[in-house]
């Protein structure tokens, strides 16, 4: 496919559109399906308008929520090169970056949001959950309802209906 084209699998509308990311041209989700629009955004270092305007359609979307800053900094295991990569505009988002992503996303439609590709060594699920549910809160988002996603263990199946 080409980036900010659409495509069809089946029944599925897949839209696509640019992210900010250090690799080759990274791209962001939106699957438009007869229950509601899922998107995608991982690997991202900052939330673009694009990817607000893009994702504000989702009744359902996965967010990167990949470290927290503080965790990262102090990791010994991770060269000062890599934290800079990670930390910068076309790294990764910070749990913090992520709450601020969803506030801005958040639509009267979007009912599920999940928090994706957790560090395994710079971030808990927990630190990644807190942070953004109480940015939801603040915002008056209470119509959301926040997952976690992990690594190693599926999700439980949503059922979408429309």
């Amino acid at each position: 496919f080409t980036t900010r084209a659409s495509f069809e699998v089946g029944d599925i509308l897949v839209d696509t559109f640019n992210i900010p990311h250090d690799a080759q041209d990274p791209v962001g989700f939106l699957l438009r399906t007869a229950g509601g629009n899922i998107g995608f955004v991982t690997d991202l270092g900052h939330v673009t308008k694009l990817v607000v305007q893009r994702t504000r359609a989702a009744n359902v979307l996965v967010l990167e929520s990949n470290h927290d800053v503080k965790m990262l900094q102090n990791c010994v295991r991770r060269p000062w090169s890599l934290k800079q990569r990670i930390l910068g505009r076309h790294g990764h988002l910070s749990n913090e970056a992520a709450a601020e992503a969803a506030a801005e996303i958040i639509s009267a439609d979007l009912r599920h949001l999940y928090l994706g590709h957790l560090s395994r060594e710079c971030n808990r699920p927990e630190l990644a959950f807190g942070v953004v549910q109480e940015r939801l809160q603040t915002v008056g988002a209470t119509h959301v309802r926040l997952e976690l996603t992990s690594q190693s263990v599926p999700c439980p199946t949503l059922v979408l209906e429309g």
